[in-house]
């Protein structure tokens, strides 16, 4: 069974930075897209980010363009996530994915807070 497991999570204060990291295991990791989706407390699912299998595009949402970074290590099955300037609408739980197959990590929390 494919697993994903995202780690990196943690409160920081607005304008700081967090990296998260997914790591994928159990599948052929090098020829899956993956994603980041965010889920603010009380609001819906909202796409983050998207890298294709070979890692040489990448696609953002327009809250987080300019601001986070997406990149993945084939060779290690990681995909990691930088987010810097981080602002308070940011505060969400955040999961990686593989696109269009349903599989999901558990999630883990970034509180942006002063």
């Amino acid at each position: 069974e494919v697993q994903l497991v995202e780690s990196g999570g943690g409160l920081v204060q607005p304008g700081g930075s967090l990296r998260l990291s997914c790591a994928a295991s159990r599948f052929t990791f090098s020829s899956y897209a993956m994603s980041w989706v965010r889920q603010a407390p009380g609001k819906g699912l909202e796409w983050v980010s998207y890298i294709n299998s070979a890692g040489d595009s990448t696609y953002y949402a327009d809250s987080v363009k300019g601001r986070f970074t997406l990149s993945r290590d084939n060779a290690k099955n990681m995909v990691y996530l930088q987010m810097n300037s981080l602002e308070p609408e940011d505060t969400a739980v955040y999961y990686c994915s593989v696109p269009w197959t349903g599989y999901w990590g558990q999630g883990t929390q970034v509180t942006v807070s002063s």
